[in-house]
């Protein structure tokens, strides 16, 4: 790593955050500082300018500046959506700021798309980079005008942590992008092969097309599950399944649906009724792909259903999946949006299932701060040019950290750290679930890291709650909630956590 500028290290001290500074814009404390006495390890550079504990300096939250800033923000953008107005300048690693100087330990972190903390010392050294200013303002439109550069920066970026037996990658803007375009992928391959490798369209193709009529627009579809998040571009929203709110009013494509496991918990007390029930969702699956009405080109499945309540299946479904759609010629989409870049203990989480023969795609955003899909047939690739293409087919500013993300996750060992931490997170947690076991039920994500989740009875109630124990907390579902720190978070975080936890729990603190 090289060493830092003068400006860089104003930067960082400036974004320290001290309670003599947050004192002057808010009112008193509200809540005693939560400090650990375990002892931790050494702490490294990118955690070292953090505060010991979240720190609450305000009665209410929003606090006063943060409304004042909200009822400004309001007349221009809506804002109905809102969690909380940061400062981004303020916040510093695990801990995010908002505008009146609270300190919250963020283990949301901004929708599980934060890797490496607020203000991390090497992302700013990245930004700040002649390779991050040539990037920024001589942005390419890289399906035509690549830079000589491009092809490097793809082999040190996001093909240094291919999944396994995936040497390509399309670039793409957004999680949703990236499943739009592996949907047209998987659309292409498949007429392709049905046309013939190498046969041209035909001039009824060609001209039905036109008209979005077959056979030029074929009627064919992606197979999506109950409960499912893929996103909210027109073909991605009609293989989500998680909330009404996402689709209503928005023309959809008919495509099928199967049912996601839905497991008991502890998974030890119950395997035989598990294995029953995913082996029901699997004989849906092959139903759907025999009768389904059009033909299915791609069965799309995330690791963990996050968005849809943070459930779960073993690797046993997985597998017989992908046996299911090798034996049907259909291909097979795992979404990492959220679940890829470290944070289940292995860099991409359907790892863990050990599979024989790799997914067909890959898809990925979030951690990466760039997105796309990898894939490894040539024939993946269209057999035309500008069948997939738009201007800007990824940011290579967004690369370019992403590259950064990858160094700092392999030098400090963070995802082999995220597992030990969320085994110990986890432990901690089910202490608790005995204590409060109607608080916390479903206690789910063991051996994923710090992919943690389980349900709550008054999940907004106790959301909302946990602001003023200093944490900054999300969920998913109707009733779940889920853990989404940074890789950074360690021991003393998970300790923090907790202690929060049970102060709400408790009463101690009182859920509104």
């Amino acid at each position: 790593m090289a060493p830092l500028s003068p400006a860089l290290r104003t930067l960082l001290r400036s974004s320290r955050t001290t309670a003599t500074s947050a004192l002057r814009r808010g009112a008193p404390p509200v809540a005693p500082t939560l400090v650990s006495r375990r002892t931790y390890a050494a702490v490294p550079e990118f955690l070292a300018d953090e505060p010991a504990a979240p720190r609450i300096l305000t009665n209410v939250i929003p606090g006063p500046l943060s409304q004042q800033a909200i009822q400004k923000l309001d007349n221009i953008f809506d804002t109905r959506s809102l969690n909380t107005i940061c400062d981004y300048e303020n916040s510093v690693g695990n801990y995010l700021s908002d505008a009146d100087g609270n300190m919250f330990l963020d283990v949301y972190a901004q929708i599980a798309s934060i890797p490496l903390g607020y203000n991390n010392p090497q992302l700013l050294h990245t930004a700040t980079s002649a390779e991050m200013a040539s990037a920024l303002i001589n942005r390419p439109a890289i399906g035509n005008f690549p830079s000589h550069h491009w092809a490097d920066q793809l082999q040190t970026s996001v093909l240094s942590v291919a999944p396994v037996g995936l040497n390509q990658v399309f670039t793409a803007m957004a999680g949703s992008d990236a499943n739009e375009t592996a949907y047209k992928a998987a659309f292409m391959f498949r007429r392709r092969m049905e046309r013939g490798e190498e046969k041209d369209f035909s001039e009824e193709e060609l001209a039905t097309c036109m008209n979005n009529q077959a056979p030029g627009s074929p009627q064919m579809s992606i197979l999506s599950f109950k409960k499912a998040f893929h996103g909210r571009l027109f073909a991605t929203l009609s293989t989500t399944r998680s909330k009404p709110v996402h689709k209503i009013d928005i023309p959809a494509f008919d495509w099928p649906q199967a049912s996601f496991p839905h497991l008991k918990y502890p998974l030890e007390n119950h395997e035989e009724e598990n294995m029953a029930e995913e082996n029901r969702c699997l004989e849906e699956v092959e139903h759907l792909i025999r009768t389904w009405k059009n033909p299915i080109a791609a069965v799309v499945v995330e690791p963990i259903q996050s968005e849809g309540g943070d459930n779960h299946a073993t690797p046993y479904f997985f597998k017989k999946l992908r046996q299911i759609t090798q034996q049907h010629n259909v291909l097979m989409i795992v979404d990492e949006v959220q679940t890829g870049v470290g944070a289940t203990g292995r860099f991409w989480a359907h790892e863990h299932w050990n599979l024989t023969t790799p997914p067909d795609m890959v898809t990925f955003s979030k951690k990466a701060q760039t997105a796309g899909y990898y894939f490894g047939d040539p024939y993946l690739r269209p057999n035309k040019p500008y069948r997939q293409f738009n201007t800007w087919m990824g940011d290579p500013a967004r690369l370019l950290l992403f590259r950064s993300i990858i160094e700092e996750i392999k030098r400090h060992k963070l995802v082999e750290k995220a597992g030990l931490t969320g085994r110990y997170l986890y432990s901690l947690l089910e202490d608790l679930a005995k204590k409060y076991p109607g608080q916390i039920q479903n206690l789910r994500g063991k051996g994923r890291g710090t992919f943690i989740a389980w349900d709550s009875p008054n999940r907004d109630k106790f959301l909302a709650a946990m602001k003023y124990a200093g944490v900054n907390i999300g969920g998913c579902g109707e009733h779940a909630v889920r853990l989404r720190p940074m890789l950074i978070f360690t021991e003393k975080h998970a300790d923090i956590l907790v202690e929060a936890i049970e102060r709400v729990l408790s009463g101690e603190i009182k859920m509104p």
